[in-house]
């Protein structure tokens, strides 16, 4: 029974959400005369309460914590050096110039090979 009445909660949160989201872009576009700051400032503030609301539900949790793993994951990451880089993309070029000229090679020698086969020229 507890399990069901916290779907139940988490269900009206994100039904609260969600009018709040579809609440806060009607107005931004109701008001359409009104400062555009304004609308978008309001808009913010709405889409704030709607995540924080959102954010109290299991799967809002959930998501935080993926979040704040990725973070963490992410400062982990050794990026490479603006040399180390640069000398990648020179070698991903060159492979790349030299895989289309073999291509454009490939494909003039099957031109010519389909143009004798069918007799027209040669």
């Amino acid at each position: 029974m507890v399990e069901t009445a916290g779907k139940l909660q988490d269900t009206l949160k994100w039904l609260v959400a969600t009018l709040l989201l579809g609440a806060a872009v009607t107005a931004f576009y109701y008001y359409g005369e009104e400062s555009l700051l304004l609308r978008v400032i309001g808009l913010l503030i709405v889409a704030g309460a709607a995540g924080a609301i959102a954010f109290t539900t299991d799967k809002g949790r959930a998501a935080w914590e993926f979040m704040r793993d990725s973070r963490t994951e992410l400062r982990k990451v050794v990026w490479p050096t603006r040399k180390e880089t640069t000398q990648t993309t020179l070698v991903v070029m060159g492979v790349v110039t030299l895989v289309a000229i073999f291509l454009w090679m490939v494909d003039g020698i099957l031109s010519w090979i389909v143009r004798l086969l069918l007799g027209h020229g040669g």
